[in-house]
């Protein structure tokens, strides 16, 4: 079945490896792929314990293909491997979900925050969304000490636990600040001694170092790096047609959302610091900074093996990385009310949310997007991991039409190798 209103792809040359029982996933993959000067994908998938999919398209550079080994910025993607890192500690012992954070790293306890704890911040219900009132330019990002200053002296913007709004930015401060207390090493070491190793990925990183750079894939479009680097400048933010209180005067669309009970202003403080729109995640010096919560590099079959080992209760390649109890702790649903960022219930669990589909229901699936449109996730009912990245141009929150398409079709090419049966639902 085609993509609705999706162009055809057209002299797609795929190269990996892929099980003939999901053909259907891979005429999906190429269909959805456009010419190869837009830019490359990468798509891996686990299914009841065996690699099915490993394959990759396109470009990853101007005139560069797609290499094996590329990896992609996959922004909010890349906050599940986080959340998995802190579920090895966890089980290791050096944490407790219900534990404060304050207990851990006593400087973040100012301004009513000793109450918070690491489950708060795992499910989105801390209060601290906040980024945009709390520092002066999104360059400030880019300094790791400075940002856990600035959570230690932020104020959560209501009780913990209240509410359910999605820590766009901040959950790798908050989270790798903990991980550093209790390791006494930096998060991006941590990450990979603790996660990367452990389990032999081949490409995930938080901060990439100079020798892994040229790995990483860049958006092909009409641009200057130079004129990108020098936009990694804290410039003062425009002063014109903004309100008494200091913000801006909202859209038409934005009043009409606020009648629904959600304030805009509210998604505007978690995903857009001052000087965002100057800001690229792509340079270098970005990629090698470390944020965790949205500069995260993966190839797609790291992400796949590290949702394939949470399918098989936290085994594999014969090796136990995580406890069946911690995955089963790791996978309960933690709030059900909409999400006052996202503006939709996301199920969240203990750093991952619900599965996005066109219809299938997943109601154990777990897993993360991210904003350009990557995601990975896992169904430990059909015993199905996924993993898509790419470095198309293009922003959405709540993920691209692309990576819905997709999930769609592995879950349904899922279903017709377990019971021989297709549908849509």
């Amino acid at each position: 079945m085609q993509f609705p209103f999706w162009p055809k792809g057209t002299n797609v040359q795929l190269h990996g490896a892929y099980d003939n029982s999901f053909t259907p996933l891979i005429q999906a993959f190429k269909q959805i792929q456009p010419q190869a000067y837009r830019g490359g994908s990468a798509l891996a998938v686990y299914f009841q314990g065996k690699k099915v999919v490993d394959v990759w398209t396109g470009a990853m550079k101007q005139d560069t293909p797609w290499q094996e080994d590329s990896m992609a910025l996959s922004f909010s993607t890349g906050k599940a491997a986080l959340a998995t890192l802190v579920h090895r500690l966890a089980d290791q012992g050096l944490l407790d979900y219900d534990q404060t954070i304050a207990h851990y790293w006593p400087e973040f306890a100012k301004n009513g925050k000793d109450k918070i704890t690491i489950r708060h911040v795992l499910a989105h219900q801390s209060g601290l969304f906040d980024i945009r009132q709390n520092i002066q330019s999104a360059v400030q990002m880019l300094d790791w000490h400075d940002m856990l200053k600035v959570y230690e002296n932020a104020t959560p913007r209501f009780e913990p636990g209240t509410k359910v709004a999605y820590q766009a930015l901040s959950f790798g401060w908050l989270l790798g600040g903990v991980v550093e207390k209790v390791t006494g090493q930096s998060v991006c070491e941590v990450f990979q001694k603790e996660l990367v190793t452990p389990l032999g990925l081949d490409g995930a990183y938080f901060g990439v170092p100079s020798s892994e750079l040229e790995r990483v894939a860049r958006p092909i479009v009409p641009n200057n790096p130079q004129q990108a680097e020098d936009n990694q400048k804290t410039r003062p933010a425009t002063q014109k047609n903004l309100l008494p209180n200091g913000r801006r005067p909202l859209t038409l669309q934005e009043k009409m959302f606020k009648l629904t009970g959600l304030d805009p202003y509210e998604a505007e403080d978690a995903l857009m610091p001052k000087g965002i729109s100057r800001f690229s995640f792509f340079t270098d010096r970005v990629l090698q900074a470390c944020i965790p919560a949205a500069n995260g590099v993966f190839t797609a079959r790291s992400l796949a093996k590290m949702y394939a080992m949470l399918v098989n209760e936290g085994e594999i390649d014969g090796q136990q990385y995580l406890s069946p109890e911690r995955v089963r702790l790791l996978s309960q649903i933690q709030n059900t009310q909409r999400d006052r960022i996202m503006s939709l219930p996301m199920n969240w669990r203990l750093g991952y949310h619900r599965i996005l589909s066109l219809g299938k229901r997943v109601p154990e699936g777990f897993g993360h997007i991210g904003y350009n449109g990557s995601g990975a996730w896992c169904d430990p009912s059909r015993g199905l991991s996924f993993a898509y990245v790419h470095n198309f141009a293009g922003s959405s929150i709540t993920g691209d039409p692309r990576l819905w398409w997709l999930t769609q079709t592995a879950l349904q090419n899922a279903d017709l190798n377990l019971t021989g049966k297709k549908g849509w639902f």
